[in-house]
C-alpha cells in the first residue's frame, strides 16, 4: 500500500457529514462560475491572455469552461470527486497566482479570496474524497448493479 492509497483510505474513513455539505456548496460555486464564463467568453479569453502562456487561447477558454461546469457537477453529486479536483486544480492555481494576484493582495479583492478558499477546498476534497452522501458511495454498495 503506497502513500496515495494510505491518504485515500484515511480520507474515506475520517469523513464527517459536514464535509459533504461543504463539497456540495463548493461544487455549486464552481458550476455557477463556469456558467458565468459561458455567458462572457471574451472575458475568459482576456483572463487567459493575462497569463501569457503560449497555449492556444480558445483551447484554454474551452478547457476552463468545460472543466468548471463538468467538474462542478461531479463535485456536487460526489461522482469521481478526486478526479474532478485534479482537473480543477490547475485552473484555480492559475486563478490565484496568475490572474487575481495581479489585482493586488487586499481585503477588497473578493475574487482572490474566493479563489484561495476554493483552491484549499479542492485540496481538501482531493484528500477526503466524495463522502457518505455521494454517487461514489451509492455505487460502491453491495448489490448495486450498473447496467450499460
Amino acid at each position: 500500500m503506497n502513500l496515495i492509497h494510505k491518504i485515500e483510505h484515511w480520507g474515506d474513513t475520517h469523513h464527517p457529514r459536514w464535509i459533504d455539505y461543504l463539497r456540495i456548496i463548493v461544487g455549486f460555486l464552481i458550476l455557477i462560475k463556469g456558467l458565468s464564463f459561458v455567458s462572457d467568453l471574451d472575458r475568459v479569453s482576456s483572463l487567459v491572455q493575462q497569463v501569457n502562456y503560449t497555449l492556444y487561447i480558445w483551447g484554454g477558454v474551452h478547457y476552463i469552461v468545460f472543466a468548471q461546469i463538468v467538474g462542478g457537477l461531479f463535485i456536487v453529486f460526489g461522482f469521481q470527486t478526486r478526479l474532478a479536483a485534479i482537473v480543477l486544480l490547475p485552473i484555480l492555481f492559475g486563478a490565484v497566482f496568475f490572474v487575481n494576484l495581479t489585482n493586488g493582495l487586499s481585503f477588497l479583492n473578493g475574487e482572490l479570496w474566493l479563489s484561495i478558499v476554493v483552491l484549499l477546498m479542492l485540496i481538501l476534497f482531493l484528500v477526503m474524497g466524495s463522502g457518505k452522501y455521494s454517487l461514489d458511495n451509492l455505487m460502491n454498495k453491495p448489490g448495486y448493479s450498473r447496467r450499460i
